[in-house]
């Protein structure tokens, strides 16, 4: 079970900023802006090269969320993140995206 399964279950506690049927959002404990807030699927998806087509619903229900996120938080500019894999950072293997704001982003990332 990973650290966000525990944070659905209320097994670990998190400042939970949103969150609905489909989803929760919750704030990063190792922010890297002034705004990190994780969106996770309440549904277990280990990352999102593991997606089916029946998940597109739930995929857009995350994206609706960050957007109610980023008004919740009073960003004028959001960036959202999403890495698949560990060689593209990801170290919590649930699909989770970063909404990220409160400061300028550089492109390209990384």
């Amino acid at each position: 079970m990973t650290v966000f399964a525990k944070i659905i279950t209320g097994e670990i506690p998190a400042d939970i900023v949103y969150e609905n049927e489909f989803c929760i959002a919750f704030r990063d404990l190792v922010p890297q802006a002034p705004t990190h807030i994780l969106v996770i699927p309440r549904k277990p998806i280990e990352r999102l090269s593991a997606v089916e087509p029946a998940d597109a619903q739930l995929l857009g229900q995350l994206l609706v969320a960050a957007k109610r996120v980023i008004a919740l938080e009073g960003l004028c500019d959001a960036r959202i993140v999403i890495n698949d894999g560990s060689g593209a950072g990801q170290t919590v293997f649930h699909l989770h995206l970063h909404v990220l704001g409160g400061r300028p982003f550089d492109w390209p990332p990384g």
